[in-house]
């Protein structure tokens, strides 16, 4: 397309996103969900399964020292009630350890909100919805999986020694 032309680009189409093809690991349909905290990212994918979650194929157990890191990416599976229903298949990059667990538990809360559709869910009148996805999808925007953290590093200002401290100050 042609930069100087005032013309929109694709006048027709909308702004809606296409849904995403389905992704499979092995056999399992799998479903996917991307988490960000910091500097880090997380591509999610949930399957039906055993509670089994690999991180950079990796056990979480390996992948995770400290417990409250743990805690972090299991929680919105905790939560929902499906910690040993459902697979996580999770790549990892960026960011330190704690980065990269706020990262995964987006990602997981996303991916299982792909996967149960609670995106979708419309009650109309006449027609009741399944009250088990409604109250799973309330705990997961209650309990703030789906939000994501804005908190990133401040940038160092000029004449400073860091973001905000100064260097000492000297009268004489």
């Amino acid at each position: 397309m042609d930069p100087l032309s005032t013309a929109p680009a694709n006048p027709s189409k909308s702004q809606e996103r296409k849904p995403r093809p389905p992704v499979f690991l092995g056999k399992k349909r799998a479903y996917q969900g991307t988490g960000r905290r910091k500097t880090a990212v997380a591509r999610v994918f949930l399957t039906e399964g055993s509670g089994q979650i690999t991180i950079n194929g990796r056990p979480m157990e390996n992948f995770f020292t400290e417990q409250k890191d743990r805690n972090s990416v299991v929680g919105p599976l905790v939560i929902t009630d499906l910690r040993t229903r459902i697979d996580a298949t999770i790549h990892v990059q960026g960011g330190g350890y704690t980065g990269q667990a706020g990262a995964c538990c987006q990602g997981v809360a996303r991916a299982l909100k792909v996967m149960y559709g609670l995106d979708n869910i419309k009650v109309e009148e006449g027609q009741a919805a399944d009250e088990n996805l409604v109250s799973m999808a309330k705990k997961l925007r209650d309990s703030g999986y789906l939000t994501r953290d804005g908190r990133m590093k401040e940038r160092k200002k000029y004449g400073r020694k860091g973001a905000r401290k100064a260097f000492q100050f000297s009268k004489r």
